[in-house]
């Protein structure tokens, strides 16, 4: 990805760009960014970098602090959650980069506070994920509020219709494609496993499963925020290091949270979908799937958040049988089948091949999803 994008975004070109996760996009558009401001004014908006979560634009800014090129170009996170005070007082600092989300600065700009008619650079990142959060009508009001002469660089996971209008429509001039890998193939790095268990058996399984010495970092989905905050409850009760993160907790619960787990000093994250969509953790040993998503490119999304830059993951995914033709859409994008494991009187069986393993070897780290070691 950086390889194909900077010497584009150098030369000026807009670019319109289709990654897999983990493919090192953030930094494929920050390095051409910081370049480029460098030289010429400052003390008001030169780039605008716009994310659908606030997860994801709190981690951009991050990104940026730590590459510590160009300490007089001065950045700020705009996003909801959070008070408003402390916001105005950067944009009124003169801060040369803005990474926000759609809706909170729009609440700027409203106000005044947020004037964007000097934006030399735009980046929409993780534009499939804004059309699915339903923020396409805000994004066309804040490019109405930028120069029609500027650079823009957009990046999405995949490239539905609605992405293209908005691209060739009011976004992209005479755009270049980059596409980097297959939207629909995730890293072979990764190696899956199914579990076909009854709903109630769901959170005594991922028990046994966490017990295996080799799930370090991991990552699970559920489907609703009430199972996730339930689950969580489960784990901690059970005595494993566990935090949560979903749209009913406060932004400093979600940013705690996330440190805790980035740190490592919490085992396993429970989230929603809010998660699963650009997020950078480092070391993250094994995704799963205590809820199947509905639709196979929320599989990859979620899944996307183990085996980064190159390393290897897991994914486990625990499914009932109601879960058939969810899990048949998935193996049909990935292009083959995914590997059940058996757990003698815990899972059920399916008519396909099992792969039977004992419950004891779970605790040993030798079930099948378990059983390759940890690559570093």
């Amino acid at each position: 990805m950086q390889r194909e994008v900077i010497p584009l975004a150098l030369s000026g070109r807009d670019v319109i760009a289709t990654a897999e996760t983990g493919s090192g996009k953030t930094l494929a558009f920050l390095v051409p960014l910081l370049q480029h401001l460098r030289s010429g004014p400052r003390r008001h908006i030169r780039a605008l970098i716009l994310c659908p979560t606030r997860e994801i634009t709190a981690q951009t800014l991050a990104h940026y602090q730590a590459l510590g090129c160009w300490p007089d170009l001065r950045a700020a996170a705009i996003y909801g959650g959070v008070g408003m005070a402390e916001q105005r007082q950067a944009l009124a600092s003169g801060s040369e980069i803005i990474v926000a989300t759609p809706g909170r600065l729009l609440d700027h700009a409203r106000r005044g506070a947020a004037r964007l008619n000097g934006v030399e650079i735009l980046v929409v990142d993780e534009a499939d994920r804004m059309m699915d959060l339903g923020f396409f009508p805000d994004l066309k009001r804040i490019l109405a509020l930028l120069p029609k002469r500027r650079q823009s660089l957009l990046f999405s996971a995949t490239m539905p219709i609605p992405v293209l209008e908005l691209a060739y429509e009011h976004l992209l001039c005479d755009p270049v494609h980059v596409e980097i890998g297959s939207p629909s193939a995730p890293p072979s790095t990764i190696s899956h496993s199914l579990y076909v268990v009854p709903s109630e058996r769901k959170a005594g399984l991922l028990l046994h499963l966490l017990q295996g010495q080799e799930m370090e970092s991991v990552l699970v989905f559920t489907r609703t925020r009430y199972r996730a905050s339930r689950l969580a409850r489960q784990l901690q009760t059970s005595r494993v290091r566990t935090e949560c993160i979903h749209g009913d907790r406060s932004q400093a619960q979600r940013e705690g949270a996330l440190q805790a787990f980035r740190q490592h000093r919490v085992q396993v994250l429970v989230a929603t979908d809010v998660a699963a969509r650009g997020l950078d953790v480092e070391g993250v040993t094994h995704v799963v799937n205590f809820d199947v998503p509905p639709v196979a490119i929320d599989y990859l999304h979620r899944i996307g958040r183990t085996a980064r830059a190159g390393a290897n993951g897991d994914a486990v995914t625990l499914a009932t049988r109601e879960d058939r033709a969810a899990v048949a859409g998935i193996e049909r994008t990935l292009g083959y089948s995914i590997p059940r494991v058996a757990v003698p009187g815990v899972t059920e069986t399916e008519p396909v091949r099992l792969v039977p393993i004992p419950l004891s070897a779970l605790h040993r780290g030798r079930g099948r999803s378990l059983s390759r070691g940890r690559r570093r």
